[in-house]
């Protein structure tokens, strides 16, 4: 099994190795590193967002999380896909009329002030770090498996590998492996509902297995199990909608498109391959896991939990149902997606530091291209060395859970900014800024205060905030704080327009 699934593993960083030396030789400046030039298909990047979406909480996460809180999980993923058809009948058209390589171009057009960009950029990094940190605890679980390697040594081999494929490829080689990955993907989770289909004779008879391995009075089929009470049932239900529409490193890609036309098709082309393979995530393969891998011996350790934690039980199923040999393939296909998003994540996070906040902050003549692209690569070594140590302490959390706290922040910072931005004529330089400092200060801090955080991590016996779900509190009062600054610093001929 190890021997069967290194060998996957290194034609699957061959193959990406591959790809960076290639878009490295075609890149010719910051429009390449930044958005491909511009030159990427509406088909082509509709799969890469449906890449970029489908992260390691998609196919290790969400199943891990539906072993423990059954149909609940829904949540976590419906929410998210209104998100993403609500940004394709609002924001994207005026995105990518607005913007040119990050979100802070989109603000800067309308406001002309610099410092909103560098408010555009610290919301960027800190929600892409979020999303960071989840792929790569998905990397080092998984690594650890497959390799026997230790947690820590896991992950900094991953955070190596993510440096080299964005300082040398940018975003046109992150762009062609979240397509190949995409399409790999969706063809594993097809092959494996078929075999868990095959396995019990029925769609009915994987419930029916399912649900005799329960031991609780609840069964996993029915609502309820997550009991988050209505605020944070709310609150995650906005934060996952708002947040989805928001998401830096996803509205990026539609930057790497020649027009408006392409970048609406792309998405639409994204969302259902999204929603597609969700399905048969959620329909499928999470009521198989239940059915052969929890409560199984043979996959679990001493203490009588899950080998791996429950991120890995797609990776056990897959080997329950097609042996060592499809445990490697579907391996690989993790890994791929691992290293798809967080090169990703990683461009959005660089781009926004060296354009965003370097080139917005500097005096004088603009940035010499050279240098801009000097700073972006040195981003991308400066985030990999902070998500390995992130990654460390949160090696413990679920998947889903850490990449729905980067929603919050989003829902409380990138979402206010960009539709205020294109659709209200009265916000002020200072209302955006107002706007982007309180949501991003208070969806962090609450984040902190929350029990996954005050509690869990660091070991208070009560929670300062109750809940682990803060957008319902600190989107409003970015909101607030835009509606409110704007009225202050509007000059007076701009009062007695909006007043009349």
């Amino acid at each position: 099994m190890i021997s069967a699934s290194i060998g996957y593993f290194l034609v699957t960083i061959a193959v990406t190795l591959a790809i960076t030396f290639w878009a490295a030789r075609r890149n010719t400046g910051k429009a390449s590193y930044y958005a491909a030039e511009g030159k990427i298909t509406g088909g082509q990047n509709g799969f890469a967002i449906a890449g970029d979406y489908m992260s390691a909480g998609t196919i290790l996460g969400i199943v891990g999380l539906y072993t423990l809180v059954g149909v609940d999980v829904s949540l976590y993923f419906i929410a998210p896909l209104g998100g993403l058809c609500l940004g394709l009948a609002i924001l994207v058209g005026p995105l990518r009329r607005m913007g040119k390589f990050t979100l802070g171009d989109v603000v800067q057009s309308r406001l002309k002030e610099p410092r909103t960009r560098v408010v555009l950029g610290a919301c960027t990094i800190t929600i892409s770090l979020i999303n960071l940190v989840a792929q790569m605890v998905g990397a080092g679980g998984l690594i650890s498996i497959v390799f026997g390697l230790e947690f820590n040594l896991a992950v900094i081999t991953v955070g190596a590998l993510m440096t080299f494929y964005v300082a040398f490829g940018g975003m046109l080689a992150a762009t062609w492996v979240q397509i190949i990955k995409a399409a790999l993907l969706v063809g594993a989770v097809v092959l494996l509902s078929v075999l868990c289909i095959i396995k019990a004779g029925s769609l009915g008879g994987i419930y029916a297995l399912g649900d005799a391995t329960q031991t609780s009075s609840r069964s996993l089929y029915e609502f309820g199990a997550l009991n988050h009470g209505l605020f944070s049932s709310v609150s995650l239900a906005v934060a996952s909608v708002a947040g989805m529409m928001s998401m830096p490193h996803l509205l990026i890609r539609f930057f790497t498109v020649p027009d408006e036309t392409q970048a609406k098709r792309s998405l639409l082309v994204g969302t259902l391959l999204i929603g597609a393979t969700m399905g048969l995530v959620f329909l499928v393969v999470s009521p198989a896991a239940l059915a052969w891998v929890t409560g199984n011996p043979t996959y679990q350790d001493e203490s009588g939990a899950v080998m791996g934690g429950s991120n890995m039980i797609t990776l056990h199923l897959a080997r329950d149902l097609g042996g060592d040999v499809f445990f490697g393939v579907m391996s690989a296909v993790a890994f791929s997606t691992i290293l798809a998003v967080v090169a990703g994540l990683t461009v959005a996070i660089s781009s926004a530091t060296s354009h965003d906040i370097f080139a917005a902050l500097r005096k004088g003549d603009a940035m010499p291209e050279k240098q801009e692209v000097a700073i972006f690569r040195l981003a991308a070594l400066v985030t990999s060395a902070a998500a390995v140590g992130l990654a460390i302490v949160f090696q413990h959390e679920n998947l889903t859970f850490l990449i729905v706290m980067g929603l919050n922040v989003a829902a409380s910072t990138t979402f206010p900014l960009l539709m205020l931005s294109i659709y209200w004529g009265g916000l002020t330089a200072a209302g955006a800024v107002a706007a982007g400092v309180t949501g991003l200060i208070t969806s962090v801090g609450l984040i902190v205060l929350s029990p996954a955080f005050w509690v869990k991590v660091l070991g208070n016996p009560e929670a300062v905030f109750p809940s682990d779900y803060p957008a319902l509190v600190c989107m409003p009062l970015a909101f607030g704080a835009a509606w409110l600054v704007s009225r202050l610093s509007q000059k007076p001929a701009a009062k007695a327009e909006m007043a009349g």
